[in-house]
């Protein structure tokens, strides 16, 4: 007889899971339902800025796999269908059409859960007005272009300067708009340490996009159409045309919390290496909606990407097919950009390290992404923390033009790899006069944190 798994959620993590699974096993040993509340499948969710901008011409371009897809593949997918409850016990999930109201059971011998992250959505006064949006899925960026076209005037807020805010503006700045940038931290970009923020700062400014730190929202003010006018600060009011959301995101458990499941420190479901939930033999978990293990810190925590979602996806899908595979971790490594700079960050920031107890130094260096007589060379700042004992490589944050940015895979590789920063300095990266200075950016920051450490003793 064959078994049946049932998905919840029908983008990276879940449709990547049913389709390993599938690969594995055919339609008479694994029936596959998978359940989605929304119109698409297998999409993007990062392309929505580029999309919203212009870059990506059409909506459809951010689609890996349609619905129609995955069932020509024997994958029962139902769209416009919400999961309203998991039964463990009784091996079931209820589902609800959302088009005709209607409720349904199924059961399942195995379940995965793949239900993603929602947007934070501030209880502010005013934030469901017209002109109001976040940016989550296709529908979010179709919704958010529809009301661009239907803006009395080319004004725009984004409240939120993480990798979202800074995109978006960049999308709004490329359609004419007039944005303005509101964040409560001290800089934008959280997730480097405040110096290197201050450098995106800047860039933005330079760029047209005004940035305005440690500046909460407080409300959303409406004009006497209900639509959205202003948005205001404790120190200020700021005009506003359309209002983007960039927040940020937390997972979505509710029907896991409701189902007695295993959640950590930051709301994500918790899981062994094969991403299975912990103490559920039948249950596997991946995507946005789980914590995974931080290889530098050795602390759990919330990483909500693409490329986690999907290797988690192909995990699940091999042991649910009845093969092995695992997923260690991650390093946190991270790339966005604003118009043309960019930016980047893996491992722990200098608040990170602290958190955790380790005893670290800091070194930044300024070189550029060619060499520097070559035509077109640019400025980069790399910042790197290692272990004050150890000499290990603990961090990197890059931020600069042409080039800068997927110079951080070095650093990834070195942070899985656990390597020092003296080790690092003998890495044999390639060189020639295009492509990098004699000494790589990240090697002249390895030198420089290796005689730190020794200095340090």
């Amino acid at each position: 007889m064959s078994e049946r798994l049932v998905v919840i959620g029908g983008d990276a993590a879940g449709m990547s899971a049913a389709s390993q699974a599938r690969r594995l096993k055919g339609p008479d040993e694994l029936e596959i339902v998978a359940f989605e509340r929304g119109h698409f499948s297998s999409y993007s969710a990062c392309g929505i800025p580029y999309w919203v901008g212009g870059d990506v011409a059409a909506r459809g371009e951010l689609i890996a796999r349609s619905p129609e897809e995955h069932r020509a593949r024997d994958i029962d997918l139902r769209t416009r269908t919400e999961v309203t409850e998991i039964d463990l016990p009784g091996q079931r999930v209820r589902s609800r059409d959302l088009e005709a109201g209607t409720e349904t059971w199924t059961g399942f011998d195995k379940l995965v859960i793949a239900t993603g992250a929602r947007p934070l959505r501030p209880p502010l006064p005013g934030i469901d007005a017209p002109g109001v949006h976040g940016v989550q899925t296709l529908d979010d960026g179709q919704a958010l272009l529809d009301s661009l076209s239907a803006a009395p005037g080319r004004r725009a807020v984004v409240v939120g300067a993480g990798y979202i805010g800074v995109e978006m503006a960049e999308a709004l700045l490329s359609r004419g708009y007039e944005v303005t940038v509101l964040t409560r931290g001290e800089q934008p970009m959280a997730t480097l340490d405040p110096d290197m923020g201050r450098l995106v700062h800047r860039a933005m400014d330079g760029l047209g996009i005004r940035t305005v730190v440690s500046a909460p929202v407080t409300k959303i003010l409406t004009g006497s159409d209900g639509r959205v006018r202003a948005v205001a600060t404790e120190a200020d009011e700021y005009p506003a045309d359309v209002v983007v959301l960039g927040t940020g995101v937390e997972p979505e458990t509710s029907l896991a919390r409701a189902a007695g499941l295993p959640l950590g420190a930051y709301g994500g479901l918790l899981t062994d290496l094969s991403m299975r939930v912990r103490g559920h033999g039948n249950v596997w978990a991946g995507g946005d909606c789980v914590e995974v293990l931080d290889l530098v810190s050795g602390r759990e925590r919330h990483v909500p990407l693409g490329t986690h979602a999907n290797k988690h996806g192909q995990v699940i899908g091999a042991n649910v097919g009845g093969g092995y595979a695992t997923f260690p971790g991650v390093v946190g490594t991270a790339v966005s950009k604003v118009c043309d700079l960019e930016i980047a960050r893996t491992g722990l920031r200098e608040k990170d390290a602290r958190e955790v107890g380790l005893r670290f130094t800091a070194v930044t260096v300024e070189s550029t992404s060619r060499a520097g007589y070559y035509p077109g060379a640019a400025p980069m700042t790399v910042k790197m923390l290692a272990e004050r004992r150890t000499g290990r490589l603990l961090g990197v944050q890059i931020v600069g033009r042409e080039g800068a940015a997927k110079r951080v895979d070095v650093a990834a590789v070195a942070l899985t790899a656990r390597m020092t920063v003296e080790e690092m300095t003998a890495l044999d990266l390639g060189y020639a006069p295009p492509f990098s200075p004699v000494w790589d950016p990240v090697l002249i920051a390895a030198r420089k944190a290796a005689g730190a450490v020794r200095a340090a003793g």
